[in-house]
């Protein structure tokens, strides 16, 4: 059962995409030096199932063309299923993992041919996050194969 947190409208995520994001509970990777060590917890969270997800999507389709799930893929059959219904609201769809793009297509080779973005990487603090030169993660977008970490560094 795929769980969130909580979700937001945001503006920065994407670049040129007004989001609606999820934070998925459950994360496997726990990374030194992350602000949100609760996510971690799969118990943590309301179950995101198909129908809230259709409400909250009818809800906001007039204010969103985006849609992000930060984390979910150790979940990855239910969250194509999310991914899907993104996909008939004709809106596009990104997810933030900790995992490169290898993992990715070794372990979960299906949501890369679907998605419209993806955000690679484990957080590691001394690198820092997108707005960082040394960073080692990657906004990419899957449809062009551009790098958008230039549209965050300042």
């Amino acid at each position: 059962m795929l769980k969130y947190d909580g979700y937001d409208i945001v503006l920065q995520e994407i670049p040129n995409e007004i989001s609606l994001c999820f934070t998925i509970t459950g994360c496997q990777l726990a990374c030194e030096g992350c602000h949100s060590e609760h996510l971690w917890n799969p118990e943590n969270g309301k179950e995101l199932n198909p129908e809230i997800f259709k409400e909250l999507l009818i809800k906001y389709k007039h204010a969103i063309t985006c849609v992000v799930f930060m984390g979910g893929e150790w979940s990855c059959l239910e969250l194509l299923i999310l991914i899907n219904i993104v996909k008939k609201f004709s809106l596009k769809v990104a997810l933030y993992t900790g995992l490169n793009e290898k993992q990715i297509q070794r372990k979960y080779p299906e949501l890369l041919n679907i998605l419209d973005f993806i955000k690679t990487g484990k957080w590691i603090s001394s690198l820092g996050g997108l707005d960082k030169l040394k960073t080692n993660q990657i906004l990419k977008d899957l449809r062009s194969g551009e790098i958008l970490n230039k549209y965050f560094l300042h």
